[in-house]
């Protein structure tokens, strides 16, 4: 087991602390850690995309769980896999699909553990149909606060609070997956522009569930009339029939663009102000909405170009400058469009330079005490964590999603204030009394758990 001393920041780069990294070779050295833990507790951390400090602990241990990635046994007749929570999405998609298989649920990025799946409940584009990622988990083990490893199922307390819990019930180890089954490699894609923000919420609702994978990105730069104008992106998985003849069955395309991790400005660090000014960003964003097809039918894409056509990009942090990013997702509920107007709305008049922003749509709740996907409207956006004002700002956006019921996603949060969270998530008090009881010495803390008092 390697030990060294970090300097360690979620990927949004904002707000670094320092720790003593610990990366075990199995499941024996992980437990050791914990067993040994300091008065500063330890965190597990996987691939380090958590955008903010959920996986940093100042002062303390942080358990890097990337070197434990075995995938075990793949049930290929009744579709089920067991793998290391170390395990990347990407990788497991390499691995599965040409057997015919899917993960669960894939987000928007292939480059997050197993494990970082789970602690987040990371949602996907079919939400409405799959729900988050736990919802497709038969089994789990985790290492506890006593130095032992459990094997904790669904419908348990213990795993209501694993889901979603942001690694503060365990260290999760392995998981037992259900998969999905596609005949393809291939999905059939459609595209659409929408005009305004009520011209894009018709369109996703009116073709109901027919395609079950749906998103959108939104253009927060534009104003007036426009305002909210998007593109949504809708999907299923093609058929053999839909295929053209020369395309392999399940063979997975090459990437193309940039290496993955490769810096948009090779050579050059982040900009103390980075590039993205609100005239920068209002151009991209005019550029790809133009670009963009009225619309578009039964378009083939390679699952991977699909689901994760992001981590073919280059890094675009450097745009952001030397503060990083803020990364910004809430949800509110169905009958609450009239608060997802309004924040658009402040955004794009406070010329907020975001060029990245996605809104899905949510079903039924998902069961984790901390689970942050609950049915309605879902945005997801990026800013400059240097803005004039920005924390006075969303401090103001936090108001408002609380008094419409919603959420912020805790996975990502950066900046939250702890009287906030108890708002938004009324399964808190039921979650720190399982936490105390089973971690009564708080073995496992965070930057974000201090931050929030969770």
């Amino acid at each position: 087991m390697s030990v060294d001393t970090v300097s360690l920041t979620g990927w949004g780069r904002t707000a670094p602390t320092t720790a003593v990294r610990f990366r075990p070779r199995g499941y024996e050295e992980a437990a050791a850690v914990v067993r040994g833990r300091g008065p500063r507790g330890v965190i597990a951390r996987g691939l380090g995309r958590s955008p903010g400090d959920a996986a940093q602990n100042a002062g303390g241990s942080v358990l890097d769980l990337s070197g434990l990635a075995r995938i075990g046994g793949v049930d290929a007749a009744g579709g089920v896999v067991r793998c290391d929570a170390g395990v990347s999405l990407e990788r497991l998609l390499r691995v599965l699909l040409p057997l015919g298989w899917l993960p669960p649920v894939l987000p928007g990025t292939g480059r997050v553990t197993v494990g970082g799946a789970i602690g987040s409940d990371l949602p996907g584009p079919d939400h409405r149909r799959a729900g988050s990622f736990t919802r497709q988990v038969s089994a789990l083990e985790l290492l506890t606060a006593d130095g032992e490893v459990r094997t904790v199922l669904p419908g348990t307390a213990l795993f209501d609070a694993t889901a979603g819990g942001l690694g503060l019930t365990g260290v999760i180890l392995g998981a037992t997956l259900r998969l999905r089954r596609v005949s393809t490699g291939l999905m059939s894609v459609s595209t659409e522009r929408a005009g305004d923000l009520d011209d894009l919420l018709a369109r996703f609702t009116a073709g109901g569930d027919r395609l079950p994978y749906a998103s959108a990105w939104v253009d927060l730069t534009a104003r007036g009339r426009a305002t909210g104008r998007g593109i949504l992106t809708r999907g299923e998985h093609a058929t053999p029939d839909m295929r053209p003849a020369h395309a392999g069955r399940t063979r997975l395309s090459q990437r193309s663009g940039a290496a993955p991790g490769r810096s948009l400005l090779p050579g050059l660090p982040p900009l103390p102000g980075g590039l993205l000014g609100p005239a920068a960003a209002a151009l991209c964003n005019e550029v790809r909405y133009r670009g963009s097809p009225r619309a578009r039918t039964g378009e083939l894409r390679p699952v991977s170009a699909f689901f994760h056509s992001s981590d073919a990009l280059p890094d675009v942090r450097p745009l952001y400058g030397r503060g990083g990013l803020v990364r910004y997702r809430f949800t509110v509920g169905y009958g609450q469009e009239e608060t997802l107007h309004r924040v658009v709305r402040r955004i794009a008049a406070r010329r907020s330079p975001a060029v990245r922003a996605v809104l899905q749509r949510f079903g039924a709740a998902d069961p984790g005490l901390l689970s942050f996907a609950a049915p309605g409207w879902s945005l997801e956006l990026d800013l400059p964590a240097a803005l004039p004002g920005l924390g006075r700002f969303l401090d103001g956006v936090d108001e408002e999603v609380a008094a419409a019921g919603g959420r912020v996603c805790l996975a990502q949060d950066s900046r939250m204030r702890p009287e906030t969270v108890a708002a938004m998530y009324p399964r808190l008090a039921e979650f720190r009394e399982l936490r105390a009881r089973l971690d009564p010495a708080g073995a496992f803390r965070s930057d974000l758990s201090r931050r929030l008092g969770l």
